[in-house]
């Protein structure tokens, strides 16, 4: 998914890269796979037009695979197509995990149960709006590794990923009975680089490995992105959104007698916290589906399904000096939404794409919703007091960003003490990306990547004072050529502009466990920690409200649910069902800010 302007695409698609002879014999069942005859492709020998959607298994829980893949059935499509988050399953260096949420395998498998082909994306990025674009942050521990090139040691970091991947995907293709038809080489790396040694490299690689089904990779919609994205033996198909008409131009000329395919025909949008919530007219989009399929190209849906960023996977862009994290909810406007409904623009792609691929089930129904509730806090206990069970410290004369330390995502935090009495700016270089500063415990201000010449009044009147620097990090950047995107503090702290501070005692918070924490009955000062009861009869899908609250957290019974922040445009925070147990629930919140009063489940979302 490519994270830029739309209207620098509309009208656009953009390409897929693929090879042109399915390698292997007949599989099991006579399967072939998918393979290109001229301008068409064949699907075990006979003419197939692609009608995929995207869905991120990494999205939604393991527990609602099913349902989801069986709306999207129900939607028309013969193919499903999902990204594979490199960081999702290797989150520190050494084994991969493909365990419960993560077991890739299953998913396939699940779609293939349902009669859907399916696409695979494994490329070593995806971009997807997710953190990092799917890299794992532990490659930024490293300076001199280069991203997306054939660096020797990120080669060697992607061959060591493959090594554990692909072996489990290439027991599912097609010739051994399987449904995947076709595997991502690198995800729009038109956009990003020129290194074409590096595509041949993964293309060698997933070869060698055993995959011997369609390869491909997607570029924008130009003689430029083409030009530079492309391999030769490949085929380029596309991305991109608005009129079909000019993108599918645009791939026919790049690569004239080939099959015209738009590997992601946007029919929505993602959001960026502090920005508008993106919607794209049914109709419109319907119709624009249809002239693309009317041609005889291929299509994959981005999105067909909508997900969830939970917990700190949500990335960013940005410009380079504009910092843009994106929101919690991945619903981004599908056919499918994020908890599965099916609205205006199901119905609507639903009549087009069922013309096409000859699909038809029913549409199942809406799934059951909690029932709205008010809570109120039973306890509090405040974040700087929680440190000691929150982590260990980390000594350095100087601050150092979280991948130096291994930490993946969360919070950081950093603390020296300032010799007085003083008075003067203090400012701090390299922040990423929001800092809470606090003088003796209590609040100075806050600092802004943002702004990054921002600073504060800092008023010094004893010999000796605690500085308490809290980094809260949000997502990393997910596309364009500032991807190595260092979090916490990759730089220094400064009084008066120009004086160093040293001897830093650092915290990685990555706030993946909380049970150590302390509750007491009173409201705490400053970032707390909030917990609350909530009672539920039947466990179903449900929305966490935060009215009158400013910028945090939440986790239900210890799973992070992911961000809220009052700037909007996100107001609720999605509970799925699998997540909720009969009886007595546990809802933590940690705000940085200001606290509400009361936090409210809902049975309905309000994306802004």
């Amino acid at each position: 998914m490519t994270s830029v302007s739309r209207r620098g695409f509309l009208g656009g698609a953009a390409a897929i890269t693929a090879s042109a002879v399915l390698a292997g014999p007949a599989g099991a069942a006579g399967r072939r796979g998918l393979s290109v005859s001229g301008e068409q492709f064949l699907l075990d020998g006979k003419p197939f037009q692609i009608v995929s959607g995207a869905i991120h298994y990494f999205r939604i829980h393991p527990d609602q695979w099913r349902d989801r893949l069986t709306r999207l059935k129900a939607l028309g499509l013969n193919t499903i197509e999902t990204y594979v988050a490199w960081n999702f399953h290797q989150p520190t260096p050494g084994r991969a995990d493909f365990t419960g949420w993560r077991d890739l395998p299953k998913f396939v498998r699940t779609a293939g149960e349902l009669g859907f082909q399916v696409i695979v994306r494994p490329s070593p990025y995806i971009c997807a709006e997710w953190e990092f674009g799917g890299l794992p942050a532990w490659l930024l521990a490293d300076r001199d590794l280069e991203l997306r090139c054939a660096d020797p040691a990120y080669l060697k970091a992607v061959d060591t990923w493959y090594d554990q991947l692909i072996p489990r995907l290439a027991p599912l293709e097609a010739r051994h009975g399987g449904p995947i038809v076709a595997v991502q080489i690198e995800n729009e790396y038109g956009s990003y680089g020129n290194d074409t040694s590096y595509l041949a490299h993964l293309r060698d690689g997933l070869r060698s490995r055993g995959l011997t089904s369609l390869l491909f990779a997607a570029d924008g919609a130009s003689e430029f992105f083409m030009r530079f994205g492309s391999l030769p033996g490949t085929l380029e198909v596309g991305t991109g959104d608005g009129d079909p008409r000019g993108g599918i131009e645009a791939i026919k000329k790049f690569q004239p007698g080939q099959p015209v395919m738009m590997a992601e025909y946007w029919d929505g949008w993602f959001d960026h916290w502090g920005e508008q919530h993106n919607t794209r007219d049914a109709a419109q989009m319907a119709s624009y589906v249809d002239t693309l399929l009317a041609t005889g190209a291929s299509v994959n849906l981005y999105m067909a399904c909508g997900g969830t960023n939970f917990g700190f996977t949500s990335g960013a862009n940005t410009s380079g000096t504009t910092y843009q994290p994106t929101v919690t909810s991945y619903d981004y406007d599908s056919p499918v939404g994020e908890a599965g409904d099916l609205g205006e623009k199901f119905t609507a792609l639903r009549a087009v794409l069922t013309k096409y691929s000859k699909a038809t089930a029913p549409a199942p129904g809406r799934s059951p919703r909690l029932p709205a509730q008010t809570l109120t806090a039973t306890g509090a206990v405040s974040l700087l007091d929680s440190l000691p069970v929150l982590s260990h410290p980390v000594r350095s004369a100087q601050p150092v960003p979280m991948e130096r330390l291994g930490q993946a995502t969360g919070l950081i935090h950093y603390r020296t003490t300032v010799q007085g009495p003083h008075a003067g700016p203090l400012s701090i270089h390299g922040l990423a990306d929001r800092a809470l500063v606090f003088v003796d415990g209590a609040p100075l201000g806050v600092l802004d990547r943002n702004q990054p010449s921002g600073t504060l009044d800092l008023a010094l009147s004893k010999p000796s004072t605690r500085l308490d620097i809290l980094v809260d990090a949000m997502g990393r950047v997910n596309y364009g050529p500032y991807l190595a995107d260092r979090k916490g503090i990759d730089g220094w702290v400064a009084m008066s502009t120009q004086q160093k501070l040293f001897g830093w005692e650092i915290r990685p918070l990555p706030l993946d466990d909380l049970s150590g924490l302390k509750f007491g009955t009173a409201s705490a000062p400053g970032p707390s920690f909030h917990h609350f009861a909530a009672e539920v009869a039947n466990p179903a899908d449900g929305f966490v409200a935060l009215p009158g609250w400013e910028k945090g957290i939440v986790w239900l019974n210890g799973f992070n649910l992911g961000r809220y922040w009052k700037i909007g445009p996100q107001r609720t925070l999605y509970a799925p069902k699998p997540l909720w147990r009969q009886g007595t629930n546990s809802v933590v919140v940690l705000e940085l800010h200001q606290p509400g009063t009361t936090i409210e489940l809902r049975p309905e979302a309000d994306l802004g």
